[in-house]
């Protein structure tokens, strides 16, 4: 199994953007060799600055990645997308065959989910 990493030291320091318990199935496209892998996951948490994914496949600390999120509000039938980019900043695997939590940092925030998340909460 592969070991606990972080990039950005200790993550029970203070957070810059408030999280939000929720889980939103994302699509992520990563660089693999001379083509882009195509991974599926699930959010655990998401904060307007990144999200904690549960996903089955091993990313690779500091990978590069986009992202395409499948958001519903409560009660309501119809989705939005929000597209993104981000690099994975820890990679913690969950246990045996349980697969990994990956929390991704965006390269810009995610400003278009704000209202959904304060609204959500």
């Amino acid at each position: 199994m592969p070991p606990i990493h972080n990039a950005r030291g200790s993550y029970a320091k203070e957070r810059r953007y408030r999280r939000f318990e929720l889980q939103f199935p994302v699509s992520l496209s990563l660089p693999s060799q001379e083509a882009v892998r195509e991974l599926k996951a699930i959010t655990r948490n998401v904060s307007i600055g990144g999200m904690l994914l549960d996903t089955s496949d091993y990313i690779p600390l500091h990978t590069q990645l986009s992202f395409r999120m499948e958001v519903r509000r409560p009660g309501n039938r119809r989705s939005f997308r929000l597209l993104g980019e981000g690099e994975v900043v820890r990679v913690e695997p969950l246990g045996t065959d349980l697969g990994f939590a990956v929390a991704v940092e965006c390269s810009r925030p995610i400003a278009e989910i704000e209202s959904y998340l304060f609204a959500a909460s």
